[in-house]
């Protein structure tokens, strides 16, 4: 499709939108239906204009061009990352943000716990971000678990300035636990600037968002909130509030069970998507795609699943040769198993040893003296300390023989008297 007919697409998705929009409040998500509907986040109706339909590679054992400005595709459970682009350029992540105001909420609040809305967390009409709200009002009492649902599907600003106040007493104060929990999970390029990310100040990587949905796919509670498709929050008065998912993935893509969307002019659309299958759980990160970023999520998916396959790379105990160190060599074998998801095309898997410059001849049997790390396709693979199995005699000393001698006979008089020591 080419940009034009898709602007103009998208175009229309969004006036019908606005159309239904009432309608879709009051009926929710139709029973059967092919993809989202476009169901706005109440009360001002946030349009959510979803394809109805995923454009992705046909071959999918190959590495597919992306539109997106950065992207990263990794083993959820592993961190092994399957294929990456610029992945360590600091970005704006709007929405994304709220990874981590639900990863710090879920690691320190009940979900039971009631929370009185604080009057700075009340977006009012006209404020910027008021159109991705609940609606929250002064001194309302709602769950920790129901403003996780609105920040998490329907990205509601006010539920994080809610939560981020409950649980710091300020939005300050609690952008400052943010960056050091980023620091705690190595987050070196990322830095946060508010709890909802409308600001377009702070910034990070795909490389940093793996460590972070890697940490909140860890915390009870985050997937099971990110895989719902629709939740009804009850307000002080009136209709419940129905808030559905953002992430069109949930609809269109097999196996999708997360995680967040995120859209700002600054940031262009962002999305951390995950999805399982034939138990393998894989993450896909799009950031600055300049359209949806749906396509892009599912075509890194699809390559994951249909592009890799699991392989025992190295088991432990297996014979890695000779290791040379400071005055000798030492046999070693691999001091752990790795099984790693290994390219279906392309070329094979390289090692690279690397021996510790600390050790010296002789080594104890079983001391690690380094590490054999393996590649495939120019991406890591992971790899395993080396280990010491057998320890051969010094090698002979060198020199002239008036040099050598004076040692052998000290040697062979040290071996008499041990000798007669012993009889």
């Amino acid at each position: 499709m080419s940009p034009l007919v898709r602007a103009r697409a998208l175009a229309a998705a969004i006036v019908v939108a606005a159309v239904l929009a009432p309608i879709a409040l009051v009926s929710g998500i139709a029973t059967g239906a092919a993809g989202p509907p476009p169901t706005p986040v109440p009360p001002h109706g946030s349009l959510s204009p979803f394809p109805s339909e995923l454009s992705t590679p046909s071959d999918a054992t190959v590495a597919p061009e992306l539109s997106a400005r950065a992207a990263l595709l990794a083993d959820l459970d592993t961190g092994q990352i399957l294929d990456a682009l610029h992945v360590n350029d600091p970005r704006p992540i709007a929405s994304i943000t709220k990874i981590m105001t639900a990863l710090l909420i879920l690691e320190r609040m009940d979900p039971a716990h009631v929370v009185v809305v604080d009057p700075r967390a009340v977006f009012h009409r006209h404020d910027f971000g008021a159109d991705s709200t609940l609606g929250l009002h002064a001194g309302e009492r709602i769950t920790v678990q129901d403003l996780l649902y609105g920040l998490l599907l329907g990205s509601a600003n006010d539920a994080a300035s809610a939560l981020a106040i409950a649980e710091a007493g300020s939005e300050t104060a609690f952008v400052g636990q943010m960056n050091a929990r980023a620091h705690a999970l190595g987050m070196r390029h990322t830095r946060f600037r508010s709890v909802h990310g409308l600001d377009d100040r702070g910034h990070s990587t795909a490389a940093d968002l793996l460590r972070l949905v890697r940490a909140a796919d860890r915390t009870a509670g985050f997937d099971r909130i990110t895989a719902t498709r629709q939740h009804s929050i009850p307000p002080p008065r009136g209709p419940a509030r129905r808030i559905q998912n953002r992430n069109a993935l949930l609809w269109l893509y097999p196996g999708s069970f997360g995680t967040k969307t995120g859209t700002t002019s600054g940031a262009g659309a962002c999305l951390v998507a995950s999805a399982q299958r034939d138990g393998r759980r894989l993450v896909a990160i799009v950031l600055g795609a300049p359209h949806e970023p749906f396509s892009d999520a599912a075509s890194l998916l699809d390559y994951g699943f249909a592009g890799f396959t699991p392989r025992t790379i190295v088991a432990a105990g297996d014979d890695r040769g000779m290791v040379a160190m400071r005055g000798g060599a030492a046999s070693v074998v691999a001091g752990a198993t790795l099984t790693a998801l290994v390219p279906v095309a392309g070329g094979g898997v390289t090692a690279r040893t690397v021996v510790d410059p600390t050790v010296a001849f002789p080594p104890s049997r079983g001391q690690r003296v380094g590490a054999v790390v393996f590649s495939a396709a120019g991406l890591p693979l992971g790899g395993v300390p080396l280990v010491v199995s057998t320890v051969p005699p010094p090698p002979p000393v060198g020199g002239a023989w008036w040099i050598r001698a004076p040692r052998s006979i000290g040697r062979a008089v040290v071996g008499a008297i041990e000798a007669i020591a012993g009889s």
